[in-house]
């Protein structure tokens, strides 16, 4: 039993460091995504080309 008292209170920090950490991670992890998600809505915004018709071209 006293192995347990000198044991738990290391166990129960390094669980929490190891839940804080894993939230962390994935936190930056979806963060990460949106912003690939956002650069590639961007980068098919500017490369589509536009509904408008050119004016220079319908005369």
């Amino acid at each position: 039993m006293e192995y347990v008292a000198v044991l738990l209170p290391s166990i129960v920090v390094g669980l929490l460091f190891w839940f804080a950490m894993k939230s962390i991670f994935n936190a930056d992890k979806a963060e990460r995504q949106a912003e690939a998600q956002a650069q590639a809505e961007a980068e098919s915004r500017i490369a589509a080309p536009t509904d408008r018709p050119d004016p220079e071209t319908k005369r």
